[in-house]
């Protein structure tokens, strides 16, 4: 046996093969359109349709470990609660299973031409839609001449005496085979991959059905650690969110092997009655192992959901993505109660956006992951409720409407967009201040004291701004207009003290960008905060 030609065609086969997963499903994403974030925020109300979400996306970007990522992501944006979570979780390992059912169609002869129409379609064609096919064909390819390439290197384990020993002790004790599919797993960080190859294997007959099935076991569990890496240093409920993809699967590992012997029968029932090649053999076991372990624990998803919850202990600070005191019905009924249900909204998102101005001034003081977190939360909030009571006001606007009303209409879609600014205005304070960790930028305890004095002038003009939209208080409108010109000149000031600073070779030249932007950022702030109070004042005042 040829070490070095084993390794290389092994590895190299692996490369190409994960290589053509990666392709495969960026080309399908594309394909299907940037609706998967809005597909799984949009029809995971129930936990069945969740299911059935977890699948379809999970055949789209075909990877599990991936939807579980983007899930993760929701249920730490708020966009998802963790019960939700779960049945997309229970659907994303059922359509993992369909890279197993590609892989044992067997069309492995043909990948070179599959590669060639995929770079040609590539290449050759100016329409994206073309160029994203081509992208699938290629993807698709790859993977079988990956598969092509690793099952050549592994053809003479079949002959060594190591691995023969090693398939026997498999066959005899399932848990080893399970922990080396967890190991391998871990390590390429794809399911895929790993069923692939022992496809692969027990096509070559370097392998048999005994040995397989737990190594297919394990390779459930060890593709969790992609949702648990991405988990660290996330929120409680994307954490709670990781430990169930782990405990899902060694739950129905450890049910499928109390029912090792008769789940084997089943497997091999099934290859002789659907007269099944062995790739397929092992794709149908992965799929009816991932399938009746949904079914099993399908109705249990609120023991589950408790469990975690007992396991990550602690009080999540989640932020309430969508709309609350919107609704259809109240248009219906009357456009002035709909009106004063959209100004509650908008009073609810200037009370995010004060939060947000909140912590990202605390991120700016103490650098603290726990104001980190919950600043993207906050500014994905804004985006969605700027979205969504736009479309409600905008609706309002088809029906009849008072003058006062068509006032307070229009001074709150102009607030909604000032609103929504702010947001980014906050989002670019907490990018500054990771340039500055990032780059070991520090600040003179002046320009930190400047700082500080103008976070707080800015925190507070946007406070009795949004105190003014509530209550109508002209008095508190034009109080803000006031504090607003102190920003203006309080940002003169900092920009001619940095200068100073600067000629005195008191700060550096990174250390003055990033605080002149910050600077810039509030006092945009304080602009944004002046518009919402003449939108209180009104034109006639």
């Amino acid at each position: 046996m040829d070490l070095q030609t084993l390794l290389f065609s092994f590895f190299g086969g692996l490369g190409i093969f994960l290589f053509g997963i990666k392709s495969m499903g960026d080309g399908l994403q594309k394909v299907a359109g940037d609706g998967l974030r809005d597909l799984l925020d949009r029809f995971t109300t129930k936990p069945l349709m969740g299911v059935l979400t977890g699948i379809v996306v999970t055949i789209l970007i075909q990877s599990s470990s991936g939807t579980t990522v983007l899930t993760i992501g929701l249920v730490t944006a708020g966009f998802m609660t963790l019960r939700q979570a779960i049945g997309v979780i229970m659907g994303a390992n059922i359509g993992t299973t369909v890279t197993a059912f590609i892989i044992g169609i067997n069309i492995s002869e043909y990948a070179l031409p599959i590669i060639a129409l995929g770079a040609f379609l590539i290449f050759f064609f100016k329409n994206h839609k073309i160029n994203n096919l081509g992208q699938v064909f290629f993807g698709f390819g790859s993977l079988f001449f990956g598969l092509t390439l690793m099952g050549d290197g592994m053809k003479p384990l079949r002959d060594a005496p190591a691995f023969t020993d090693l398939t026997l002790s498999m066959s005899d004790n399932p848990l080893l085979g399970v922990l080396i599919g967890i190991i391998f797993t871990m390590i390429v960080q794809s399911s895929s991959a790993a069923i692939g190859l022992l496809q692969t294997l027990f096509d070559q007959g370097a392998i048999s059905l005994h040995a397989a099935l737990p190594v297919l076991f394990g390779d459930n569990i060890g593709t969790t650690i992609t949702a648990i890496l991405a988990s660290i240093g996330a929120s409680v409920a994307a954490r709670r969110a990781a430990l169930v993809h782990v405990i899902f699967n060694v739950i129905g590992t450890i049910i499928v092997l109390i029912l090792f012997v008769p789940f084997t029968h089943f497997i091999e029932f099934l290859q002789a009655s659907l007269d099944l090649n062995p790739r397929m053999t092992i794709a149908f076991a992965h799929g009816t192992f991932n399938v009746a372990n949904t079914i099993i624990q399908f109705p249990f998803i609120a023991a589950l959901a408790w469990i975690v919850t007992k396991l990550v202990p602690g009080e999540d600070r989640m932020i309430e993505n969508k709309a609350v005191h919107l609704g259809e019905q109240f248009i219906r009924q009357s456009p002035s109660v709909a009106l004063g249900q959209g100004k509650k909204e908008v009073l609810r998102m200037a009370k995010l956006a004060m939060q947000g101005i909140e912590e990202v001034g605390n991120y700016f003081k103490t650098q603290g992951k726990k104001h980190r977190e919950i600043i993207p939360q906050i500014e994905d909030a804004l985006n969605n409720l700027d979205k969504k009571i736009t479309e409600y006001l905008v609706k309002i606007s088809y029906h009849s409407l008072t003058d006062q009303d068509l006032k307070t209409h229009h001074m709150l879609l102009d607030t909604v967009i000032n609103l929504e600014r702010i947001g980014d205005h906050m989002e670019n304070i907490m990018e500054l201040v990771d340039s500055q960790i990032n780059n070991k930028v520090k600040f003179s305890d002046e320009a930190l004291k400047d700082l500080d004095e103008m976070f707080n002038l800015t925190l507070s003009t946007l406070k009795q701004s949004i105190a003014a939209l509530e209550t109508d208080d002209l008095e508190e409108a034009k109080a803000v207009i006031v504090k607003e010109r102190q920003i203006d000149e309080m940002e003169r000031e900092l920009r001619r003290k940095h200068i100073i600073r600067l000629n005195a070779n008191q700060c550096t030249g990174t250390a003055g960008i990033v605080y002149v932007d910050i600077v810039s950022n509030l006092e945009r702030i304080g602009d944004h905060a002046v518009n919402i109070a003449d939108g209180v004042i009104g034109e006639e005042h």
